[in-house]
C-alpha cells in the first residue's frame, strides 16, 4: 500500500465520492471520467445491467444528462474499509435518484463500491447497486 494512512485514504475516497456526486448534479462528464478506472464495472440497481469500462459508462452518463427526464443520483457513504495489504478500499452506502427539475424522489437503495489507488489517486473499479425503494 502507499504511504497514505487508513484515515487519509478514507478522507480521499470521501472527497472523490463528493466530486462524483457534484459531477452528476452538474452533468460534468470530464469530472466523472477522472473518478473512474479505465476498466470500471457497474451493475445497475433495477435491471442489473452491466456497464463495462469507462467509455461505456461515460456514454451512459451522456444519455442520462441529455434526457428530458434527467435524474440526479447521490451516493452517501456509510462506511469505507481500507485494506491494510493492498491499495484497495470498499465503500458501502445508500443512493437516491431524484428528478432534476422537481427534486421528486424516483428511486433509492444501497450500493457497494470498490476503489483502487492508482498513481496516488483513488478511482472506482467496481460498483453494484440495489434498488430497494
Amino acid at each position: 500500500m502507499s504511504q497514505t494512512t487508513d484515515s487519509g485514504a478514507e478522507l480521499a475516497i470521501r472527497r472523490r465520492r463528493a466530486t462524483f456526486n457534484r459531477a452528476i448534479a452538474e452533468g460534468d462528464i470530464a469530472a466523472i471520467s477522472q473518478v473512474l478506472a479505465r476498466d470500471v464495472m457497474m451493475v445497475t440497481g433495477s435491471d442489473s445491467a452491466v456497464v463495462s469500462g469507462r467509455n461505456a459508462q461515460i456514454k451512459a452518463w451522456r444519455r442520462e444528462f441529455s434526457s428530458p427526464a434527467r435524474a440526479i443520483y447521490t451516493r452517501t457513504p456509510v462506511s469505507i474499509a481500507v485494506s491494510r495489504i493492498e491499495p484497495v478500499a470498499l465503500e458501502q452506502g445508500h443512493w437516491q435518484g431524484v428528478e432534476a427539475g422537481s427534486g421528486k424522489a424516483l428511486a433509492a437503495g444501497d450500493y457497494a463500491a470498490k476503489w483502487r489507488e492508482v498513481l496516488g489517486e483513488w478511482v472506482i473499479v467496481a460498483e453494484i447497486y440495489a434498488t430497494l425503494a
